[in-house]
């Protein structure tokens, strides 16, 4: 759906809502349901808001104060000239999980080519100080998992956003950026030479109005919608603090699944990682076959025959001697794969991923695999 689908007075009122101080997402919501529709709230009787549970005189002071009404029609009017697309939480085409989030924005704009229908997405975040390490892990783990055309989701930012998006683009995966500022401007200006990609495999989504600047406080906010659009996130690096760690905890208090690539003890980029493996709120990411395991995506019919044809036309050395192992033994689990086939772990899992795009094996519980 368009902004075109929306009545002029709903759209300005939900535009006038986003701006009012003291009204967020959650308070929008309520309000909304309690009076039946945005422009409803503007009507209500001031006692009968009161009444609403968690609404106060400090809540709703500035409702009606002509300044919001006039950023919102000034923002409508930018909508207008711009031809930005948008998602209203209520539509059909608002993203599914973020839809689940109680904090998700009331409305987010988008531009590009962005399709979220019966897709599968992850979120890759991480630092903005990425290593060669870490921009090999990134690049390998979006080649092993392009197969199953997920959508990869990020934030634009230096080192590991950037190395996503484009790593994405590279094997024709959509790729959604989520600012963290109004679609009027490109942050940071260096990544400006991206957009023209990003907006033919993907886009840009943001819930900031044309007249936000890209604040401290806008990055932390954004980042609910990186964590909130996505079935898992992956944090590929990470130091100790970090905005990405922010985006875990997001999406581990959304139950979403969480993943973390380990590192060296001493890599000040990897402790990040290492202490949401040590406390359990991320899994350890040693390869795409990890992620595809735990989230159940074997089980996936989707990915896209054609492309599961053409990979099974030839097997590498290593390959053939997995599926003959297999053929031979039954049912096995990876450790006992590696060791009889004389194979590093990390390769062994990759290997096997590659192999089940191919058709030719398939994961079973209990981390067992068996050739098909």
């Amino acid at each position: 759906m368009s902004y075109l689908q929306l009545a002029e007075n709903e759209l300005i009122a939900i535009l006038r809502l986003q701006n009012i101080p003291n009204i967020g997402d959650v308070t929008a919501k309520k309000l909304i349901a309690h009076c039946g529709s945005p422009t409803a709230v503007f009507s209500e009787k001031k006692e009968h808001l009161l009444k609403i549970d968690g609404i106060g005189t400090h809540t709703i002071k500035n409702l009606h104060n002509a300044e919001h009404l006039e950023a919102a029609e000034f923002e409508y009017r930018f909508i207008n000239n711009n031809q930005i697309s948008y998602s209203y939480f209520e539509n059909a085409d608002y993203p599914a999980f973020l839809k689940h989030c109680i904090d998700s924005p009331l409305l987010i704009f988008k531009r590009g080519k962005i399709n979220l229908e019966g897709r599968k997405i992850i979120s890759i975040v991480g630092t903005r100080n990425i290593t060669s390490y870490g921009t090999a892990f990134c690049e390998q783990f979006i080649a092993d998992i392009a197969p199953l055309n997920p959508i990869i989701v990020s934030g634009f930012a230096y080192g590991v956003d950037i190395c996503a998006h484009k790593a994405a683009v590279k094997h024709g995966l959509q790729t959604i950026a989520c600012l963290a500022h109004g679609l009027n401007q490109i942050y940071p200006k260096v990544h400006a030479k991206y957009a023209v990609d990003l907006e033919k495999n993907g886009g840009f989504i943001t819930d900031f109005s044309s007249n936000s600047s890209p604040q401290r406080e806008n990055f932390l906010k954004r980042n609910r919608i990186i964590a909130g659009m996505a079935e898992a996130t992956v944090v590929i690096q990470s130091a100790q603090k970090g905005g990405s760690l922010v985006t875990a905890d997001i999406a581990h208090s959304y139950n979403r699944d969480v993943f973390a690539v380990p590192g060296r003890a001493d890599d000040k980029y990897s402790l990040g990682c290492n202490n949401l493996i040590k406390q359990q709120k991320a899994h350890m990411l040693t390869s795409a076959a990890d992620l595809v395991y735990v989230l159940g995506w074997n089980t996936d019919q989707s990915a896209p025959k054609a492309i599961q044809k053409q990979l099974f036309v030839s097997l590498s050395t290593t390959e053939k001697a997995i599926y003959d192992y297999l053929q031979k033994e039954g049912k096995q689990l990876l450790d006992a794969i590696a060791l009889q086939c004389k194979l590093p772990i990390f390769k062994t899992s990759s290997t096997l991923l590659n192999m089940e795009m191919k058709g030719l094996i398939r994961p079973l519980p209990g981390k067992l695999f068996e050739a098909i």
